[in-house]
């Protein structure tokens, strides 16, 4: 398994000083170190585990936005067994993205399985860029993703004004 810290230090859960000065100059979160030792452990008793590489994690308000790779998250993805271990192990909410996407792909990453219609960027007055994505289906008290999550981690992780808007509610 790769991870962001030292797989010593992740499976030990103690930094070495390598680790600890990445830390210190902000190279390293809390949260990649955190993530890390959680896969490691959980890499003791489940092989699949450790075949996968975490990019990093970043923590936004008890959210947990974990970048693996591609083949990872279809991976965790596809086993609910899997993606229940994980998410047990953390906090808050994980979220699974693919590391080194576009603006794009992490807005649809953060809304899988629902489907993503469109995401365009608009320009407002003031030079501000204000990012829309219009999601299939209509919203009901029962949609399973939070888009005040989903829009405070967009704002957070990517610094895009974000505005959801469903498809059922366009056509009235």
């Amino acid at each position: 398994m790769q991870v962001p810290i030292c797989g010593f230090d992740a499976k030990n859960a103690v930094l070495c000083p390598q680790c600890e000065s990445k830390v210190e100059s902000g190279d390293l979160t809390k949260a990649d170190v955190d993530a890390s030792i959680i896969l490691a452990r959980l890499a003791k008793t489940h092989p699949q585990i450790d075949q996968f590489t975490l990019h990093g994690c970043k923590e936004i308000d008890g959210n947990f936005i974990l970048r693996f790779s591609k083949q990872d998250i279809q991976k965790i993805r596809q086993s609910r067994t899997l993606y229940g271990l994980i998410q047990g192990e953390f906090s808050g909410k994980i979220w699974l993205v693919e590391e080194g996407e576009n603006n794009k792909r992490f807005i649809e990453d953060l809304f899988f399985p629902t489907k993503v219609l469109s995401i365009n960027s608009v320009w407002a007055p003031g030079g501000i860029e204000k990012t829309k994505a219009v999601i299939s289906g209509k919203w009901t008290p029962r949609f399973p993703i939070d888009v005040k999550k989903v829009s405070q981690i967009v704002k957070n992780a990517r610094n895009l004004d974000i505005e959801i808007e469903f498809e059922e509610s366009r056509r009235n």
